[in-house]
């Protein structure tokens, strides 16, 4: 593998010892496809690599690629090393991807309407109503083209044998995939030498396919539909990626203060006069969205806007009342729900989860709690988790107070070591833990993952949280192989409000798609 690399195969301490590694085998060799990457690396040097890194972080600052930490704003940070899979390898996450999309889609409209599921006896009625994520406004709130759920992003990991696993499902407002973006054009431009003669697939159709499937869920009879991505402003942890897909898209970005709704349509407020609008990609909870519907207190949302969902005169994507899919507790059913509406085996398996409101299963959590992970049904960016390996003896006994109190709103997992890659750290090449997040695009007709994904890699030693809130960073994330040549999208019309041009994603979007057109020339 070369200086850089060397020592990285042998076998590392406690987690990491048991991981999978993305990167070297069993018996220590590179795996095929991290060989030019290895390579390359490798022949820069050290010296060269770390100041490729500080390139890389700059980049991120200077173009608002940052989250927030501690209340103090920083770079997403980004890995020089990439992620990479081969085709026959994404083909099987895609395709189990997709699979249970399609599964939830069919559990949304369900539950919301005449609950089969639940009559069958194969989810327990409590186990729906009690959930934080369910939403008694969404009854009646049928989707045009019959999609709730247009953006999917699910969390896999990879096993201690190499398998792909679905840790979580996000089919609410689901973020990240500004960072895949971001990162490939960032890595394009300062390591371009990795990309050379590699058949990397491309990230920058997301675009392309998020206003395709946002287009087609415009109410019945409407021909150019106007679409808006709304945001909770400014101060929103993921700003940058509402910005970037508004502009990418073509499309206006609003807050609820540029809306109104009259009757049951609703408007966008410009210097020209309001415009109608017919499609609202919210990125904002539930909660939020309308204050005659939910929080009334709530300033960022539009007033009376589920109402004009529900009379068919606009789409709001992601479907209201999404939550349900995302609960914790509803995610140990969903291989059953696989097998009852899709008549399919599960292509990818869940990790196993204990159902801590059968009191069996509980008492047996509770006695092993040091050897398992406890999370919260509503937990979100590594919050409301505790591993209990790493816990104290007091905290464990809290949690036992907490889970005995209220057990519908904890499960409990095995902990798995989640699969290593080589990370640049401190100047030299580390293992450390990585999970990842393919993106699903469903337009109706089909459901579309973008090939490679978020990659996110755990900064500390042995840890295994990778979420930017709690110190996480990211990878670039390549599928390498055959791939379709161009996105089968038809031409998309001139937008009914123009935006301006697109955002600038960095002349690295530009050095991807040159390559990919030489390979497709080839």
């Amino acid at each position: 593998m070369g200086d850089l690399f060397d020592g990285y195969g042998e076998a590392a301490r406690g987690l990491t010892m048991a991981a999978f590694d993305e990167m070297v085998g069993h018996d220590g060799t590179t795996r095929s496809p991290y060989m030019g990457v290895a390579s390359s690396l490798s022949q820069m040097g050290s010296e060269d690599v770390s100041a490729r890194a500080a390139r890389l972080a700059r980049a991120f600052m200077d173009q608002g690629v940052t989250f927030d930490l501690d209340g103090e704003e920083r770079p997403f940070p980004l890995d020089v090393v990439p992620r990479i899979f081969t085709a026959a390898e994404w083909t099987r996450v895609s395709d189990g991807v997709a699979q249970r999309v399609r599964a939830l889609e069919l559990f949304l409209a369900d539950v919301y309407g005449a609950a089969r599921i639940v009559s069958d006896g194969l989810i327990p009625h409590e186990v729906i109503t009690s959930s934080p994520g369910f939403v008694r406004a969404a009854f009646g709130l049928t989707p045009p083209n019959g999609v709730r759920i247009h953006v999917a992003g699910i969390d896999v990991i990879r096993d201690e044998e190499g398998e792909f696993r679905v840790l979580e499902d996000n089919v609410r407002s689901p973020s990240g995939v500004s960072y895949v973006l971001a990162n490939r054009a960032a890595m394009a431009r300062v390591l371009p030498e990795l990309f050379w003669g590699q058949p990397i697939q491309m990230v920058t159709d997301y675009p392309a396919h998020l206003i395709h499937a946002l287009r087609r869920a415009a109410p019945t009879g409407v021909q150019d539909p106007t679409v808006v991505v709304l945001t909770p402003g400014v101060h929103n942890s993921a700003f940058y990626e509402h910005a970037l897909l508004a502009r990418l898209m073509g499309v206006h970005l609003v807050e609820g203060r540029d809306l109104v709704c009259h009757g049951t349509e609703v408007f966008l407020r410009t210097t020209e006069g309001e415009v109608p609008v017919h499609v609202i990609y919210r990125r904002i909870d539930d909660d939020y969205l309308d204050p005659l519907q939910f929080r009334p207190e709530s300033l960022v949302g539009c007033p009376g806007v589920v109402n004009a969902a529900r009379a068919g005169r606009v789409t709001i994507t992601n479907g209201v009342g999404n939550g349900v899919a995302d609960d914790k507790l509803v995610y140990a059913y969903v291989p059953a729900m696989i097998k009852y509406y899709l008549r399919e085996e599960p292509i990818l398996r869940n990790v196993e989860t204990m159902r801590l409101q059968d009191p069996a299963a509980r008492a047996e959590a509770l006695a092993r709690r040091d050897q398992l992970v406890f999370k919260r049904v509503d937990g979100s960016g590594g919050k409301g988790l505790v591993i209990g390996s790493s816990a104290s003896g007091a905290e464990l006994d809290e949690l036992a107070l907490h889970v005995e109190a209220d057990p519908r709103r904890w499960i409990a997992q095995r902990v798995v070591a989640l699969s290593t890659s080589p990370t640049w750290a401190a100047d030299t090449m580390v293992r450390r833990h990585v999970d990842l997040r393919p993106f699903a695009v469903n337009d109706g007709e089909n459901v579309w993952v973008l090939p490679g994904g978020l990659t996110r890699v755990a900064l500390t030693e042995g840890g295994l949280v990778v979420n930017s809130s709690q110190g996480g960073g990211s990878k670039d994330t390549w599928v390498v192989g055959a791939g379709p040549a161009l996105p089968v999208l038809p031409p998309r019309r001139r937008a009914a409000v123009s935006a301006g041009p697109p955002m600038d994603v960095g002349p690295g979007v530009d050095a991807e798609n040159r390559n990919q057109q030489q390979q497709q020339q080839q």
